[in-house]
C-alpha cells in the first residue's frame, strides 16, 4: 500500500515536471527571433568588403564632383587652394586637415618676440575654384597676462583677408607653374 501511495505521488510529480517543462519550452520558443536565412546569407563578415560595397552603392562627391565616378577623394591633391594653404601656412602647427570636409585647423602659434600672444587659424574651403570667396579664414587671438589669465577674441577681417590674399597668390603661382610644366 505504501508502495502504491509513493507511486501515485511520483506520478503527480513527474506530470507536474512534464507540464512545467512543456510550458518552459513553449515560452522559450515564442521568445526566439524569427531569422530569415536569406538575411544571414546577405551579411558580409569581412568589414573591408562591407565598406567597399557600401562605398560603391553610396558614392561620395566633394564640391559637386561627378557621381558616376563613385567615391572621389582627389580633392587634396588636385585642389590648388588646398595645396596653397598648406604651403602658405606651413610654419603653423597643424591640428586637423579634413579633406572630405574641406577644412584645415591649425594649433595655437606664438611668435618668439611675443610669447604672451598666440594666434589660431582655421581655413574652410567653400569651393574648389581659384577665387577669393572660395575660402573662409577664421583667426583667433589668445592674450595672456603675467598671472596666466588669458582672453580669447576673434581677429579682425583685415588680418583674415591678409592671410587669404597670401593663399590666393600662392595658389596662382602654383597654377602658373602647373600650366608651364604641362606645356613642356
Amino acid at each position: 500500500m505504501i508502495f502504491m501511495k509513493n507511486m501515485t505521488n511520483l506520478n503527480k510529480i513527474l506530470n507536474l515536471k512534464n507540464i512545467s517543462t512543456l510550458f518552459l519550452l513553449l515560452f522559450l520558443n515564442s521568445c526566439q527571433k524569427n531569422v530569415d536565412k536569406s538575411e544571414n546569407e546577405k551579411f558580409e563578415p569581412n568589414a573591408y568588403e562591407r565598406s567597399k560595397e557600401f562605398a560603391e552603392k553610396n558614392p561620395v562627391t566633394i564640391f559637386g564632383g561627378n557621381k558616376s565616378k563613385g567615391t572621389n577623394f582627389e580633392f587634396a591633391s588636385s585642389n590648388v587652394l588646398w595645396r596653397a594653404t598648406l604651403k602658405s601656412l606651413e610654419f603653423l602647427p597643424l591640428i586637423n586637415a579634413d579633406y572630405t570636409g574641406g577644412i584645415i585647423i591649425y594649433d595655437w602659434y606664438s611668435d618668439d618676440n611675443k610669447p604672451s600672444e598666440q594666434i589660431k587659424i582655421s581655413v574652410q574651403f567653400l569651393s574648389n575654384e581659384l577665387r577669393s570667396d572660395s575660402i573662409k579664414i577664421t583667426a583667433h587671438k589668445k592674450q595672456c597676462d603675467n598671472s596666466n589669465k588669458c582672453t580669447n577674441l576673434i581677429l579682425d577681417k583685415k588680418f583674415s583677408d591678409s592671410i587669404k590674399e597670401k593663399i590666393i597668390l600662392t595658389a596662382r603661382s602654383i597654377k602658373i607653374d602647373e600650366i608651364k610644366s604641362e606645356k613642356k
